[in-house]
């Protein structure tokens, strides 16, 4: 993927795009092409560089398939003889359900429990980022992230939530406005009741730091 970075303008505003640009002309017909199956005019004046912005847009989207998250997991894996509860909770999400390719966005709580290692803390969320960057569903994403850690890892245990709300069935479907989706994934220790619960005790308690 190359990395676009524009001037910098004088408010701070740094625009920067990651796109590859041997696709770019290809998913750019492709979206002219379905401009005009529902109805549009590419050529009109609010169109001309919709199919341009819509490909980089998508590549954006979709960087996911470009990480490896076993890979960011063991770049910051470090010796540490800790074996308590390690959280990471309320890591945005932003990710396109695979069977309409609209958006569904939340949060996850991830935690683990060391066995003699450690990772980055900013390495769990750039798992969730790279997971979520792609065409997903909740379920899989949640298994995923999960999954990524224990093999990286090989920790006591892992536990993974996320409660995401799902634009298709807000904006087509049901059209339920206010629902939201849990999923969730345990493995080892947390598959105990006490430790489970001491879990989900800690990412509800909204600290004010």
């Amino acid at each position: 993927m190359q990395d676009k970075r524009q001037p910098k303008p004088l408010l701070g505003y740094e625009k920067i795009e990651k796109y590859a640009p041997e696709k770019l002309a290809a998913l750019q017909q492709h979206y002219e092409a379905i401009l005009k199956l529902i109805g549009e005019d590419p050529q009109r004046e609010g169109l001309i560089e919709t199919p341009k912005r819509v490909a980089k847009a998508i590549q954006f989207l979709t960087q996911g398939y470009d990480h490896d998250p076993i890979e960011i997991l063991l770049s910051a894996k470090f010796k540490e003889d800790y074996r308590e509860m390690v959280i990471v909770k309320d890591i945005e999400i932003f990710s396109l359900c695979e069977h309409h390719m609209i958006p569904f966005i939340g949060k996850a709580h991830v935690g683990y429990i060391p066995n003699g290692y450690i990772t980055g803390l900013s390495k769990i969320a750039r798992v969730v980022e790279a997971y979520a960057r792609r065409l997903q569903v909740q379920e899989r994403l949640t298994s995923q992230i999960k999954e990524a850690i224990q093999d990286a890892l090989n920790p006591l245990g892992v536990a993974v939530v996320i409660e995401a709300r799902h634009l298709c069935m807000s904006m087509r479907g049901v059209q339920k406005q206010s629902s939201v989706t849990t999923t969730s994934d345990f493995t080892g220790a947390f598959q105990r009741m006490e430790t489970r619960a001491e879990f989900i005790s800690l990412i509800q308690n909204r600290m004010h730091l």
